[in-house]
């Protein structure tokens, strides 16, 4: 590794640390206690999503027409009992219950997830800044002794971010990403589907 790459990556390792602790010391959003619908065809509020924890992460999905947001999800659904430990964990999409049931099932997801349909909550956390275009990305939440709800950080999903990691893996290669973009299978087999039960 030549000494550019080393100076390029303390650099990008010191902005990232400058930009976690901006994140923390900005200011908390105050959220209203949205309400949710669940896959049992219940409502649930936002407040409920929290259970013992004083914190939530939600991930704000487009939905299962969206490849990009699969990618991510798939990604993250190795990842959610880690992150669940520490913080309550759920993701929402625009799309129906029902719709998000299904899509999750063939997809061997086993994350909570809500849907945001018939609710503001996608549109007043800035992932839907157009009717019926919803954005991705991730929200933080946090419950005060009073059971008021701020969102202490936010950030947006995209190719190279910091939330999937076969960009910066793809990086490596000779080529780099190489015009090459997510699919919902491979080969004929379905990201997430045990090849013997095929």
């Amino acid at each position: 590794m030549n000494d550019q790459i080393r100076a390029l990556e303390k650099e990008i390792g010191g902005l990232k640390k400058k930009l976690a602790e901006a994140r923390r010391s900005a200011k908390p959003e105050k959220v209203s206690d949205y309400t949710l619908a669940a896959w049992d065809g219940k409502r649930v509020k936002l407040s409920e999503l929290f259970g013992s924890k004083r914190d939530l992460i939600v991930i704000h999905n487009m939905g299962r027409k969206c490849v990009y947001c699969t990618l991510w999800a798939d990604g993250i659904n190795g990842l959610h009992e880690h992150l669940s430990d520490r913080a309550a964990f759920v993701v929402c999409s625009p799309d129906e219950p029902a719709v998000q049931k299904e899509f999750a099932a063939g997809r061997a997801w086993r994350f909570r997830m809500v849907s945001g349909a018939g609710s503001t909550f996608i549109k007043d956390m800035g992932f839907e800044p157009k009717p019926g275009e919803p954005w991705p990305g991730v929200s933080a939440f946090h419950k005060n002794d009073d059971s008021t709800i701020e969102r202490t950080g936010t950030a947006n999903f995209g190719p190279g971010d910091d939330f999937c990691a076969v960009w910066p893996l793809l990086d490596l290669l000779a080529g780099g990403p190489a015009g090459w973009e997510p699919k919902y299978s491979y080969k004929g087999v379905q990201v997430g589907v045990d090849k013997k039960k095929q």
